[in-house]
């Protein structure tokens, strides 16, 4: 009887085969490694169509209570109010927006252009400028030299002139793209308002997931009221006041009426009155504008009561007032400014207050994990709060 081998694969320990499974904390790193690599992709495609973005959100916002009512008298759906809603915008708003923003870059540009020429002309001071504490006499002095010899003035300051032309320059474009800025975001606007309803719902859900769904839904309606109290009682009214202070300016032939209509824009989110630029603008019409008598009086009483009319619109858009401090808006207003210039004039603000509010409802946040609105953005009820 032959006698058996023993096996020598039986007694051979058997090599593993299967990769060891890979750390945890290897896995999470790679995921957020591509989450944020992919994020940042988005960004640098997205980041050119920001502003825009943001801004269109907050004028769809503001206007969704208009454009439902315009919905229920003219059937259709919410397509067709946008539709006609951003028309009438653009009728009333943008046509005289446009206006201005020509007048303001063909005013840079013809300053520019003298410069450049030669021909610049610079008119001489009033005796009062010398009357001005501490620096009256050397701005009386420098602008009495520049006004008697412009050609002298310019080579002598020649490297801070350049420096200014081109500052002129950016600002030229700067104005351009603001007002095609301004009619993009409009026509986007329409866009999101006829998609109100699938928008408002996707919103929730971002809420939702980010606040969790007992704090999220409050946190929309939050931010929803904040947006309108904002952009509608304060840049609204502002806005309104510096187009129709803006046209009286071109009509009357004031010079500089796009800068001025800026100027008035800023005052105004700043609450600071208006008088400060159309009283001067009406000393000037009566002073050296050539217009008639019966001309002057129609364009006297349209600059003052376009100068007051914030204390009509102001009850009528504010409701039951802006919750965030009024610091905090005009911040928001400059900052934006400063970053993006016209544009972030607008979102600036509204950024910049909701961010507040929702930084205040998250700390004044109670054991119990809900949020408490404030009582003066309830002007906004939650089922409208598209």
């Amino acid at each position: 009887m032959q006698e058996t081998q023993p096996s020598t694969l039986s007694s051979t320990p058997q090599s593993s085969t299967t990769p060891q499974s890979s750390t945890p904390v290897i896995d999470i790193a790679i995921r957020l490694a591509l989450i944020a690599f992919l994020v940042y992709l988005a960004m640098r495609v997205f980041s050119p169509f920001l502003g825009l973005m943001v801004w269109a959100v907050v004028l769809a916002v503001a206007l969704y209570p208009l454009n439902a009512k315009i919905a229920s008298k003219v059937g259709g759906g919410h397509g067709r109010a946008a539709t006609l809603l951003v028309f009438i915008v653009v009728l009333l708003i943008g046509v005289p927006t446009v206006l201005l923003g020509i007048s303001f870059v063909d005013h840079m540009l013809s300053g520019y252009k003298a410069l450049e020429n030669g021909t610049l002309t610079i008119p001489p001071p009033n005796a009062s400028v010398a009357d001005w504490p501490v620096v009256g006499q050397q701005v009386y002095g420098a602008w009495q030299s520049a006004s008697s010899n412009v050609s002298a003035f310019v080579t002598e300051h020649h490297e801070q002139l350049r420096g200014a032309a081109r500052r002129a320059a950016a600002t030229v474009g700067g104005g351009v793209k603001t007002v095609l800025a301004f009619i993009a975001a409009f026509i986007v606007a329409g866009v999101m308002l006829a998609y109100a309803h699938p928008g408002s719902e996707s919103t929730r859900r971002i809420y939702g997931r980010i606040f969790g769904p007992k704090v999220g839904p409050d946190m929309h309606v939050l931010t929803v009221a904040t947006i309108r109290s904002v952009a509608t009682g304060v840049i609204g009214v502002a806005f309104i006041q510096s187009i129709l202070l803006g046209v009286g300016f071109l009509i009357a032939g004031v010079p500089g009426a796009g800068i001025l209509a800026v100027l008035v824009l800023v005052l105004g989110i700043a609450q600071v009155p208006a008088a400060l630029i159309f009283v001067p603008a009406l000393v000037w019409l009566w002073s050296s504008g050539d217009g008639s008598m019966v001309f002057n009086v129609v364009l006297t009483v349209y600059l003052v009561l376009s100068g007051l009319a914030d204390n009509v619109l102001k009850p009528m858009l504010l409701g039951r007032g802006v919750a965030a401090p009024m610091p905090v808006v005009l911040l928001g207003a400059l900052g934006g400014m400063m970053t993006s210039g016209l544009i972030g004039l607008f979102i600036g603000a509204v950024i910049l207050a909701v961010a507040y509010q929702i930084f205040m409802a998250w700390v004044d946040t109670g054991e119990s994990g809900s949020v408490e609105v404030p009582a003066e953005t309830t002007g906004v009820e939650s089922k409208s709060a598209e």
